[in-house]
């Protein structure tokens, strides 16, 4: 697995190309189709993305396996002295394989060197598989933060956290 982070507009567009599969695939059973199509327009077309690189200093990688890309993930540097995991995402037909807990260890490693202290989540609260899958890699929830992201939509989610030791 190889991790390349986004840094050009082709890359850009795959990850917006591969958040429209993964959330059409998953998340409509979980906040409705109406919520998916607006999250997906404002925070993952790609000028959103674009604007996330350059303006919230988020950090893209693409997940790749053997020239597929399976996945993504984008992290943040945050003041707390933790690493926001902003989004970790995998296809369908590739869960299950360890993808999501390498990038969590990569993530871990680049936080720690970094001088950060604990990797922070958010995860909607109805989400048991990833609920599940960061509990199993070492996550604790410690909040729940309800987020009104705009067009009469909230974020109910969860807060996580996994300490560094």
């Amino acid at each position: 697995m190889i991790l390349t982070r986004v840094t050009d507009s082709i890359q850009i567009n795959a990850v917006s190309q591969l958040a429209q599969q993964i959330w059409q695939e998953y998340y409509p059973a979980i906040i409705g189709q109406s919520q998916v199509e607006y999250m997906l327009a404002t925070f993952q077309s790609g000028s959103a993305i674009t604007q996330q690189i350059q303006q919230q200093q988020l950090h893209y990688y693409l997940i790749e396996v053997a020239d597929r890309t399976v996945g993504y993930l984008a992290i943040q540097p945050r003041d707390d002295h933790s690493l926001f995991l902003s989004k970790l995402y995998v296809r369908a037909d590739m869960r299950g394989q360890g993808y999501a807990r390498a990038a969590v260890e990569y993530a871990s490693a680049l936080a720690r060197e970094l001088g950060l202290v604990k990797l922070s989540l958010t995860v909607n609260r109805h989400n048991q598989l990833a609920l599940a899958v960061y509990t199993r890699l070492g996550f604790v929830t410690v909040g729940s933060i309800v987020t009104d992201i705009g067009g009469g939509f909230v974020m109910d989610d969860y807060q996580l956290e996994k300490p560094l030791t």
